[in-house]
């Protein structure tokens, strides 16, 4: 059994020898013991469900119907929580997630939107127990952010918000429009795994355009008054990678150089296997008619996912971090859509 191999190897002396092998290892142990535990409380409702469907029936008493359904309904919704794990097998899923925002068109409502979105993706992790850490952000002229990177660390983190990548559209009335408009806002939302295995990808350090800056935002006299901020271009395929968050400008350099290899890597996998095709979502234009789902506030309130059809009228309680629904829904939309 894989958690009793693995219980063996923290054991072991040299366990700690390799120290990011040694964290890897032991999260996916963790993982396996709450997966069981998970299993255990299951099989818990269900005999207790049982018992007491089996008293009332023996009692004829229908004071015990409320409860039946209680617990019924507790066993229903843990098994389907428990079900969607068993979805989550691509070959990244178990991995954290690197997840960006990037306004669109609209100026100041797309900025205040991706904040939104931000507080969402936020309130989201906090739900699941996960951490979830600013890599870098470029506030808006007048509030939110043009653009905002966050790392997402739990289990399982990619293959859950692997669904979240595409475009996000908001239709409200404008707080920033005096005329109590309704306006519309686009952002986009960009999603890769942070491999945890070292890539070997060779990168010609001539292909690299390596900008340094201050870091944005509040911060420290080390904040204020250095450029540790790192931004590098690879020339060949324009991608562009940033990361402030740490103290030194070498930390954000490796943190840059770690996401620029893993996307070079996913590229050239979605290059030469179509199998890779959903590592990183498809990435749409960032505007009308491209959006995965709809936020609407005004003149009635719904949130709806355009490729599952998933609905929720409380759009508050979903951009308050209720995601489940969505990613739920998404899973079992790939996991079951017929293969071209």
């Amino acid at each position: 059994m894989r958690i009793e191999e693995l219980s063996r190897k923290m054991e072991e002396p040299d366990f700690w020898n390799d120290p990011e092998k040694a964290e890897s290892q032991t999260r996916e142990l963790n993982g396996l013991k709450s997966t069981v535990k998970r299993f255990e409380d299951l099989q818990e409702l269900f005999d207790e469900g049982q018992t007491l469907l089996e008293m009332g029936y023996e009692e004829e008493d229908p004071s015990l119907i409320p409860e039946v359904e209680e617990t019924v309904g507790r066993f229903v919704d843990e098994y389907e929580n428990l079900r969607i794990t068993t979805l989550l097998s691509g070959e990244y899923d178990r991995d954290d997630a690197i997840l960006t925002l990037h306004a669109g068109a609209g100026g100041t409502e797309s900025c205040d939107w991706a904040s939104m979105l931000y507080r969402m993706y936020t309130k989201w992790a906090e739900r699941k127990g996960f951490a979830c850490e600013v890599l870098d952000f470029l506030e808006g002229d007048e509030a939110g952010y043009k653009t905002v990177t966050m790392m997402i660390r739990g289990e399982n983190a990619y293959g859950y918000l692997k669904s979240e990548a595409g475009v996000h559209r908001l239709v409200r009335i404008s707080p920033f429009n005096a005329a109590g408009k309704r306006q519309t806002s686009f952002v986009s939302c960009d999603v890769m795994p942070d491999i945890d295995e070292d890539i070997e990808i060779e990168i010609n350090p001539d292909d690299l355009k390596v900008d340094t800056y201050r870091s944005s935002g509040a911060g420290g006299q080390h904040i204020n008054k250095t450029s540790s901020a790192v931004r590098i271009t690879h020339i060949p395929t324009g991608i562009v990678v940033q990361c402030q968050n740490e103290r030194s400008q070498f930390q954000n350099k490796d943190m840059c150089m770690k996401m620029l290899k893993t996307q070079l890597y996913l590229k050239a996998q979605k290059e030469n296997e179509e199998k890779i095709s959903g590592i990183r979502g498809e990435v749409s234009d960032n505007g009308w008619g491209s959006q995965i789902r709809s936020y609407v506030l005004q003149p009635y309130t719904m949130a709806k996912d355009h490729r599952t059809n998933e609905e929720v009228g409380n759009v508050q309680n979903v951009l308050d971090g209720n995601l489940d629904p969505f990613i739920n829904a998404y899973l079992k939309y790939i996991n079951t859509k017929p293969q071209e």
